[in-house]
């Protein structure tokens, strides 16, 4: 089999399958109780805290543990609009934004905020000038991810920081999902950003876990309130298992970042050198300004989902675009923001890869492709 679907998750590495099954043996004690069981727990959510904020260099008291990119997006834009709504309920988002955000932001609009979506080039980056004239006097949040799940894009975090340093008082959110361990930390998390948000399985770490980066000063409400841990701010007993298994995987994918984007950025030129071949290929993910690892294409008259289980048949695995919505036949959200026709983006695929693919693999992907290039020319 060959995985082009890292996008949508990752395989667990086998060091941080080792310590999540090391600790569930042997730390199982509550991280809240008083005895050594207790403790012992309570350090290791210490040490796995240390050792992310080390990576990010970041402040430990700035980490927060959460269920993963979903919770860490809903928490950000829900605490801060609660909190801050006596100063103001306009909140401000891009078009190509993950289900994560979009659907929170719908959900606050539900609860009378205002939230204005700043449209993207054609090439699918947010245009930061069109950004900067929907802020407002009452606006409280803007949320921009750091790199598009959907084409990979890198978004103008560095520039949107710049433009909100004049507006001190608005918080500014990135979900960073796509891009830890992917593009170098200092472009998506500036001295300006406030929050971001992460998931372990997208760097190989298990499901049902991640984090926020919240930089201290900013005050937002919990989003779940009970027994008042991770300092009353995300109250429920702590996963210890699989967050300290969500360091080690962090640890063991930055102490091979060097090499990475180099073997990425190889691999997936391969692929659009190849691609760029067919006159039916069209190619959305750019060529400047994109993260190493996505790439979306659309093999025009055939319809995503069909050109997946085609590949599925040869022991491929892509995926249509965000594999949140995947299964549900719809057009990209990205596309769609970037005013591609409805007919050319319900047939967009997308490939994503990892450090443990090869170039052997795009070879074979290669063969594969023009086979069925030639069988669904046939078919049309």
């Amino acid at each position: 089999m060959i995985y082009f679907d890292n996008s949508a998750t990752t395989a667990i590495l086998p060091e941080s399958l080792d310590t999540y099954v090391k600790t569930s043996k042997q730390v199982f004690g509550n991280p809240s109780s008083l005895h050594y069981l207790g403790t012992q727990a309570d350090r290791l959510l210490t040490q796995a805290r240390k050792q992310i904020a080390d990576m990010l260099q970041v402040s430990s008291e700035e980490i927060v543990f959460t269920s993963g990119g979903t919770e860490g997006d809903n928490w950000v834009l829900k605490g801060t609009a609660f909190e801050k709504h006596p100063y103001g309920k306009h909140l401000i988002i891009s078009s190509i934004e993950h289900p994560a955000v979009k659907k929170t932001a719908e959900q606050l609009a539900d609860f009378g905020f205002e939230i204005d979506q700043a449209p993207v080039t054609a090439e699918g980056f947010v245009d930061v000038k069109q950004l900067a004239e929907l802020i407002r006097e009452d606006t409280v949040l803007v949320s921009v991810m750091a790199v598009n799940n959907e084409i990979g894009t890198t978004q103008p975090i560095k520039e949107i920081s710049k433009l909100l340093e004049n507006y001190p008082k608005i918080h500014f959110h990135v979900d960073a999902v796509q891009a830890i361990a992917k593009v170098d930390t200092d472009e998506w998390l500036t001295p300006r950003v406030d929050f971001a948000s992460f998931s372990a399985h997208k760097f190989h770490g298990p499901r049902g876990v991640g984090f926020i980066y919240w930089k201290k000063g900013r005050r937002m409400q919990a989003l779940m309130t009970g027994g008042g841990q991770e300092k009353e701010q995300r109250s429920g007993t702590e996963n210890v298992p699989a967050i300290v298994a969500m360091a080690r995987a962090l640890r063991v994918v930055f102490e091979k970042k060097a090499q990475r984007p180099e073997h990425l950025a190889n691999l997936k030129r391969a692929l659009i050198d190849g691609l760029s071949a067919y006159n039916k290929v069209t190619i959305f993910s750019p060529e400047e300004n994109d993260a190493p690892h996505i790439l979306c294409i659309a093999l025009k008259g055939i319809r995503g989902e069909v050109l997946v289980h085609a590949l599925e048949e040869k022991e491929i695995i892509v995926s249509t675009t965000s594999a949140c919505s995947s299964k549900k036949n719809t057009e990209s959200s990205t596309l769609a923001a970037m005013n591609v026709s409805s007919d050319l983006a319900t047939c967009a695929i997308r490939i994503s890869l990892d450090e443990s693919n090869t170039m052997a693999e795009v070879e074979q992907f290669m063969i594969v492709f023009e086979q069925l290039y030639q069988k669904f020319s046939k078919v049309n």
